[in-house]
Formats: C-alpha cells, sequence, structure tokens
C-alpha cells in the first residue's frame, strides 16, 4: 500500500536520477474532486516523447484498454469494451450520449446536482430527446419516482444517471437504480467519473451498459483523457448514431479495435502514459477496495478534524461520498471563501468553491494521493489560518442551508 514513506523515497529516487527536486515535488496538496495530486512517479512517466504510431505506445493503449474492463467487472469482462476518448471528462459524457442514445430513443436524466443537469443540458445541445427527473440537491436520487417516470413514460429507452455527485458529495444509490432500470428493460448510463477506480462496483452485476469516468479522478492519473466501458454489444449497434464527429464513440471504438490501439485524431501520449503508471500504482495499493479504505479514512478525519474545528458538513453521513465533502460556510466575519482560500493555499493546501444553488458552502476533496497524515496535516492548518484571519475557535456557528 503506498504510504508519505514510500512517496518520499520515489521522490529521492527521481531526484537521485537527476531530475530537479521542484519538478518532482508538488508545492501543495489538490483537495479537490480532479484534477488531484499525483504521485512522483505518475509525475515523472509524462518525461519521455512518444510517437503516436509506435508499437510500443499501441500496447499501451490496448493494455490500458484490458485493464479498464476487469476494473470494471471482472466476472463480466468478456461481455465490455473500453474506449479512450480524448478531453475532459465531460467530452465523454458527450460522447456517450450522443452516441449510444439513437434519434428513435428518449434519454431520462436523473438529477441532483449540477452535473445531472448537464447532462440534461448536452442532450439538449445535442437534440437527443429527453426529459429531466429532478431530486433535491442534498437527496439521493429515489428509485421509487424513477419506478414512477418509467411506468408513466414508455418511449424512455435509457436512463443516465451520476454515481458520486461532487457538486455535494452525494453518493447515489446505484444498485438500487440499476435494479428499477433493468426491471423496466431500459438501457442504464453511469457517470462514474469521481467514483471509478475508487469506490468497488462491477458494472456486471449492477447491469450497467456505458459507464463513464477520466484519467484524472479516482485512477489518480491526470487530465487529457477520459474513458468509456460499455457493453460490445450495446456499442457495437451504435454505426451511425453520433451528433459529432469527433466524439464520435463508435467510430472512435472501431479505429481502436481495427488498428491496435490507435486514436483517430491526435492523442495526449504523455496522459495515457502517466495513466498507466497511475494504473500500476492503482494495483499496488492494494487494488480498489484498499483504495476505497484510504479514501475512506481520509474522509473520516477530515469530518472529525472538521467538527472539532466548529464546522457543519452539507450532507447526512449516510449519502456522503469519501470523495469530496461540502461544508457550510462560517457566517462570522472573519470569513470569506477568497480569504479563507488564500490562507490555506499559503500553506501548501488548495481546496474547492461549493457548487450547491441553495447554501453557501466549500468543498474538500480526500482523493488523490492523499493519506490520513495529510488530512491530519490540513487540519492544523485550517486552525491556524483560522487564528490568523481573526476568527474563534471552534467556530461558533455556520451558515444555514438557504430555502
Amino acid at each position: 500500500m503506498s504510504t508519505p514513506d514510500l512517496e518520499e523515497r520515489r521522490e529521492s529516487r527521481a531526484i537521485a536520477g537527476g531530475l530537479d527536486p521542484e519538478l518532482v515535488r508538488n508545492p501543495y496538496v489538490l483537495l479537490t474532486p480532479g484534477p488531484l495530486s499525483t504521485t512522483a512517479g505518475v509525475r515523472t512517466a509524462m518525461l519521455r516523447d512518444w510517437c503516436t504510431w509506435d508499437d510500443e505506445y499501441a500496447r499501451i493503449v490496448q493494455d490500458i484498454r484490458v485493464r479498464l474492463v476487469q476494473l470494471a467487472s471482472a466476472r463480466s469482462a468478456r461481455e465490455y469494451t473500453a474506449v479512450l476518448m480524448q478531453g475532459s471528462g465531460t467530452f465523454c459524457v458527450e460522447a456517450a450520449l450522443g452516441t449510444v442514445v439513437p434519434s428513435f430513443g428518449k434519454l431520462l436524466v436523473l438529477a441532483n446536482g449540477a452535473y445531472g443537469e448537464r447532462m440534461g443540458l448536452i442532450a439538449r445541445r445535442l437534440g437527443v430527446s429527453h426529459e429531466v427527473l429532478r431530486f433535491p440537491e442534498t437527496e439521493p436520487v429515489d428509485p421509487a419516482r424513477l419506478a414512477e417516470a418509467l411506468l408513466a413514460d414508455g418511449k424512455v429507452t435509457h436512463v443516465a444517471l451520476v454515481h458520486c455527485e461532487t457538486t455535494t458529495g452525494m453518493l447515489n444509490p446505484l444498485a438500487e437504480i440499476a435494479t428499477v432500470v433493468k426491471t423496466a428493460g431500459k438501457r442504464l448510463i453511469v457517470d462514474a467519473m469521481s467514483s471509478f477506480g475508487g469506490i468497488p462496483l462491477d458494472a456486471g452485476e449492477l447491469g450497467v451498459d456505458v459507464l463513464i469516468s477520466s484519467a484524472n479522478k479516482c485512477i489518480q492519473g491526470v487530465p487529457g483523457f477520459g474513458f468509456v466501458i460499455a457493453r460490445t454489444h450495446v456499442l457495437s449497434a451504435c454505426e451511425g448514431n453520433a451528433r459529432s464527429l469527433s466524439l464520435d464513440l463508435f467510430d472512435q471504438w472501431k479505429t481502436m479495435e481495427r488498428e491496435n490501439g490507435k486514436w483517430r485524431f491526435t492523442s495526449p501520449t504523455h496522459v495515457v502514459r502517466a495513466f498507466a503508471t497511475a494504473l500500476d500504482e492503482l494495483d499496488a495499493e492494494g487494488g480498489v477496495t484498499a483504495r476505497h479504505q484510504r479514501y475512506r479514512a481520509n474522509h473520516r478525519e477530515l469530518v472529525d478534524g472538521m467538527t472539532a474545528l466548529g464546522f457543519r458538513c452539507l450532507l447526512e453521513e449516510g449519502v456522503q461520498s469519501p470523495i469530496i465533502t461540502s461544508f457550510l460556510e462560517p457566517s462570522e466575519p472573519w470569513y470569506t471563501f477568497d480569504g479563507f482560500y488564500t490562507a490555506l493555499k499559503k500553506r501548501s493546501f488548495v481546496i474547492y468553491p461549493g457548487k450547491v444553488s441553495k447554501a453557501a458552502t466549500f468543498r474538500i476533496g480526500t482523493i488523490g494521493d492523499v493519506h490520513p497524515s495529510t488530512i491530519r496535516a490540513l487540519i492544523e492548518t485550517v486552525q491556524g489560518s483560522m487564528r490568523d484571519l481573526g476568527a474563534a475557535v471552534p467556530v461558533p456557528s455556520a451558515s444555514p442551508a438557504r430555502s
């Protein structure tokens, strides 16, 4: 399992190999939902140039595709295929929605945050027939309401869900939702952007048809590409569906299959190589189960420490993911997000602004090359920063959610 001491040894080896220490060490810890803090091994993997046509590079791409499918469903790996796509995770969401849902289909988007709403916006821009079934941001998607909606609208062919809604840190009940969707005979598309690789799941057992994630999330690579893991027979039926040339998921898949890992357009070679290293490091840590345990330990340290300082979590613990946590902003005169953010960044920690529409919040991520000792150091830094800003410690109150 990776530890801070192991990371220090990695950095020492890289420095001994002639690298500038400033290129190896991060100036601060990114406590965000991605991009996130990566290891020295991942960063140094990007120091070599690669040719997109080279057989060695093609083998790396093909190996990544195989390993992603195995991570998604070890028991049903033969049923799935993986497609890598240039761009951010949203590019992959758009590629999937624009390719998988045919012109005669209808998409039902389940939304309880900004990223569910974004899927609805993508569908609207692409001209995909769709409806958005909305839930409060501080409540999980309700499988019973989904069942009612599917019963009421027989035209729906596909259902799309954000597994971990990082607007709040909400972990939606994927297993229960999948059961409803499969019982109704619909296709299930899961945005697992912030959960894949960090929260155990088996796409085959759940009946997920399309799963979407990104290089710079729980697998702990760097930004530059995302990926779609789909049932092979589902993707093979999508020829001609795409509403975009560059985001044609079917054509990208067929090219990778036919030409041994080649991308249709220039691929982010350095990022791909770094991702291969990140997969190796995931294996060395003990796989998704071990990483999930570390993320949970990080989250526990964070909540306990911030609560002791007087901060309040937005969500109830039962629906909170170990990926990112929203805290209610203090209502005290000392606090502004910009001031708090700057004070922490000066002390080598970077947090995230809030994104909730009906509550004043800030967010702290617990994924990436982050360990419980990192979070304990953060809590000490928060306490010192608060005192420097003139705060009483612990905080006497936090802003209530606005109705």
